[in-house]
């Protein structure tokens, strides 16, 4: 039976931990208001500028097509993999690396990683990693994704790779937080281009498209990283939530032997002093 000095420390050291814990958890809150603000707001933006983007491709000539839809015929693709800096954030980490350990089957593929806890998971494929960035612990600036993108357009639009995707969080809910897998690269065009029907360009779709894709390409990445730090923070939230509990309840049921066994000391002690003077008597 542990003694109450060993109980006394473990108390004390369970209510350090519970203290932390709901520091964190309210640094993450703290975060998440505005990182969920960004992800959600910016969805429309994007997912318009994707079918836009998409609807007028396929209003191009096959003779004409911009680098960015053209395929190489190439096998190996160039990964984006977005992760936190830190942990301490339940299953997130592990997901995305699961997802990453199931997405990538050719030897040739190249990855840039995004976050420091996405670094071991692809070092352990035995892959070259092009580059690797910080993710921060603050919400993203979109200057973030040019020196990304520097790279992607160095490596797709020279035919070194023959795809580029992202693998991130999407943020669903503060309870739901999933791995997906998206291609960027090369855009696909929309078979049928409904809502551009009838329309007039100025200037010419010829002349438009190049900035609107690259445009595209770039929104893309961001909204993966407004995606990817609204779950860090609200899987953070939670993890550090239940983390608090649990030491909670680890402290009552230390509490409740701390007050067993120094009743039963207690006790002992009562039965010594009247065995003593029965003793004497």
């Amino acid at each position: 039976m542990a003694s109450i000095l060993s109980l006394r420390r473990r108390i004390r050291t369970a209510g350090n931990v519970s203290k932390t814990t709901r520091a964190m958890q309210m640094i993450a809150a703290s975060k998440l208001k505005k990182a969920q603000d960004s992800a959600v707001l910016s969805r429309p933006y994007v997912e318009k500028l994707s079918a836009l983007s998409k609807n007028l491709s396929g209003k191009i000539e096959t003779d004409n097509l911009h680098p960015y839809m053209k395929e190489n015929g190439l096998e190996n693709t160039l990964y984006i993999i977005i992760s936190p800096d830190k942990g301490l954030s339940g299953g997130l980490v592990s997901n995305l690396t699961r997802e990453l350990f199931e997405s990538t089957k050719n030897k040739n593929d190249i990855f840039i990683t995004i976050g420091k806890k996405a670094e071991p998971g692809v070092f352990s494929l035995d892959k070259e990693v092009l580059a690797s960035f910080p993710f921060g612990t603050s919400l993203p600036p979109f200057e973030t994704v040019y020196p990304v993108i520097k790279l992607v357009n160095d490596y797709f639009l020279n035919n070194k790779v023959g795809s580029v995707k992202i693998i991130s969080t999407k943020f669903t809910s503060v309870f739901s937080q999933e791995p997906v897998i998206k291609e960027i690269l090369p855009v696909k065009f929309e078979e049928k281009s409904e809502g551009t029907n009838g329309m007039l360009f100025e200037p010419a779709i010829e002349d438009l498209l190049p900035s609107l894709l690259e445009h595209y390409i770039e929104m893309e990445l961001y909204q993966n990283l407004l995606e990817s730090y609204a779950s860090e923070q609200a899987a953070r939230m939670v993890a550090m939530k239940n983390a608090t509990d649990n030491a909670k309840e680890i402290i009552k049921e230390l509490q409740l032997e701390y007050n067993k066994i120094r009743q039963e000391k207690i006790t002992n002690e009562i039965l010594d002093i009247i065995g003593g003077q029965f003793a004497y008597a």
